[in-house]
């Protein structure tokens, strides 16, 4: 009993604690945090449009510094095998961008001589050279490999624009522009970075081209030949497509789909259109991105969005597995805020789904148009309890599990954003497979199934929820785990898969189920816990970490609860270290737990160490106990 004690004054700490951080809107807004890369951006486009923000930059300046390691690089995560290359560009033309730091002292130095030893500038990745293009630091290529004309195909050619994800596209539309345009913004305060070329012939940045990527570039060149004839001017035809594209998914915060990225790339992108940085649409923008800034450690971080619908929805439901009414203040306050964000505009995601009606959440506090599967079924566990009861929270249940119902993938799994977008013609272009495509994925799969499983009358003999099951089955590794898409990594999938079959009632003694449960038992640390490394999304495959984190330990050990009839020794072992490492502060606390892209860049969500624990308690007791 005394275990059981311990969990439950652990429950009632992190109770106190998230009703104590609610805002007054209902919301919580944990930080949603991307490492440096957004701050280096901030600096950069403030610098560019000659904004004089200098309390910002310097409090970015000074974030950013504490954030290199010794060798002078910048990492995406604690033990990145060397420092990450594009990272450290991005850093230290940030850094002289900025003013407020001379070339000369010993961190600029050590962040050059690791940029020139890793290869130089022309060895970065293709989002940073296209910053560094539109800053005059590289020149552009003299014609992009994709030509603007390519989003006039129809949708009915083998590869078209709304084949690609809509991350994708929110980032390619401005790209087209700036790249055929060949835009760059030079100012006064302009740094040279050529002294970080490794090749001083190098000023202009290329794409690799494989055999594949020249032959699909010629096949979309030729489909592009096919319209000549038929549409007058074609090439303006697809400038202004693509700038309609993008003014067309402004928030009312002023950012492009509510992304630091594409909202970034637009304004520069409009600016090549001829809109100077006083319009109004460019302020706004600008605007937008600086009220996304938060405080970390009494410096700003601008973060890539903000995350208050999903951490809303994720503690609202957490909260009342714990135990609290869905009578409670905190609670009733939490769902009338989801209620708020509920979708109502059909978005892009209507293109693949035409029959489906709007009815889904999105990430962000100002998201209205890009409404996510993930999102949507976490509000649906928040408000399921007042669902049932009150009649005015029904029609809101019933649109959202009709949407999601509707996005579920030919395949049988479930994406994030859009339906059955995973034509594999994209994988042969850069960055295909991360940024481009939207495919099932076993966590998006597994937490949709038990989101039916557990919270509705839908159960494995549904079709759709079986057809479902079967994906998470052809899916799953040699070894027994799943990798997923937006967690860190494997144990997030194996979570997400285990916990889902188990809620549509696939058997405990399924030799899937087993499979996966010798997996997790196999890679429990000595100390109880789990860990997971951020290089098993680069490697695509499981990589420890080394250490126990406190989500990571939470979501094995929730798994390990909903496939088990009785307290196992490694569920003890694991309820034992989550009690005993809850005050744990260092570099496991804020390591990354989720995916943005594989390489780019990773994100820890400050909310999660409160969540999963909670979350996990919550079912121990419950099943193990037979409270609540």
């Amino acid at each position: 009993m005394a275990l059981k004690k311990q969990v439950l004054e652990e429950m009632n700490r992190l109770i106190e604690k998230l009703r104590t951080d609610q805002l007054p809107d209902g919301s919580w807004d944990y930080p949603f945090e991307t490492g440096i890369k957004t701050d280096a951006y901030m600096i950069i486009l403030l610098r560019m449009l000659e904004l004089e923000e200098e309390d910002l930059i310097r409090g970015l300046v000074k974030r950013i510094l504490s954030k290199q390691a010794q060798d002078g690089s910048w990492k995406l995560f604690h033990d990145e095998k060397t420092g990450n290359l594009t990272t450290t560009i991005e850093a230290i033309y940030a850094l002289r961008y900025s003013g407020y730091v001379s070339n000369e002292e010993s961190q600029m130095m050590a962040a050059k001589g690791f940029i020139l030893k890793h290869g130089g500038l022309e060895k970065s990745q293709m989002f940073t050279q296209i910053l560094l293009a539109i800053g005059g630091q590289m020149d552009w290529p003299s014609s992009f490999p994709i030509p603007v004309e390519a989003v006039l195909l129809p949708n009915q050619f083998p590869i078209n624009f709304y084949d690609i994800s809509v991350f994708g596209r929110a980032n390619i539309a401005p790209i087209l522009i700036l790249s055929d345009t060949r835009y760059t913004k030079i100012t006064n305060r302009s740094p040279d970075l050529s002294d970080l070329f490794t090749d001083r012939e190098a000023g202009s940045f290329t794409l690799r081209q494989t055999r594949d990527l020249r032959s699909l570039l010629d096949y979309i060149k030729k489909g592009i030949d096919s319209l000549v004839g038929i549409q007058e001017d074609i090439h303006e035809k697809a400038i202004n497509k693509l700038e309609m594209y993008m003014l067309n998914r402004i928030e009312a915060d002023g950012t492009f789909y509510s992304y630091f990225s594409a909202t970034f790339l637009m304004i520069f992108a409009l600016m090549a259109r001829g809109k100077t940085k006083e319009d109004k649409i460019i302020v706004n923008a600008v605007n937008g991105l600086k009220s996304m800034i938060c405080e970390i450690d009494n410096l700003p971080h601008c973060q890539y969005t903000t995350a208050n619908v999903w951490n809303t929805t994720l503690i609202s439901y957490a909260l009342q597995e714990a135990g609290v009414s869905k009578n409670a203040n905190t609670i009733q306050k939490a769902n009338q805020y989801l209620l708020s964000r509920q979708h109502y505009k059909y978005g892009d995601w209507v293109i693949h789904n035409k029959h489906a009606k709007p009815g889904g959440w999105g990430f962000s506090n100002i998201n209205t148009l890009n409404p996510d599967v993930d999102d949507t079924t976490a509000a649906l566990r928040a408000i399921r309890r007042q669902s049932i009861q009150n009649h005015h929270f029904r029609p809101i249940w019933d649109r959202g599990v009709e949407w999601v119902l509707s996005m579920q993938n030919d395949d049988g799994g479930w994406p994030a954003f859009e339906r059955n977008i995973d034509n594999p013609l994209l994988t042969i272009l850069p960055g295909g497979e991360d940024l481009l495509l939207d495919e099932s994925s076993a966590d998006l799969t597994g937490r949709t199934i038990e989101f039916f499983g557990k919270h509705t009358n839908l159960n494995k003999r549904y079709p759709p929820i079986k057809k479902g099951i079967k994906w998470l089955w052809k899916h799953q590794e040699e070894d027994g785990s799943w990798n997923s898409r937006w967690g860190i990594c494997y144990i997030y999938g194996t979570w997400a898969a285990l916990t889902g079959m188990r809620a549509a009632g696939v058997e405990a003694e399924h030799p899937s189920i087993h499979k996966a449960i010798s997996w997790l038992n196999k890679i429990q640390n000595d100390d109880g816990g789990w860990g997971e490394s951020c290089n098993s999304d680069i490697e695509e495959e499981y990589v420890p970490l080394g250490f126990s984190t406190i989500t990571h330990t939470a979501w094995a050990v929730d798994a390990l609860i909903a496939v088990s009839d009785k307290i196992t020794p490694q569920i003890q072992k694991g309820i034992n270290f989550l009690c005993h490492n809850a005050d744990i502060n260092n570099w496991r606390t804020t390591y990354p737990m989720g995916q943005g892209a594989a390489g780019l860049f990773y994100i820890h969500y400050h909310s999660y160490n409160y969540i999963w624990p909670l979350l996990t308690y919550s079912h121990f007791i419950h099943k193990f106990y037979k409270e609540y």
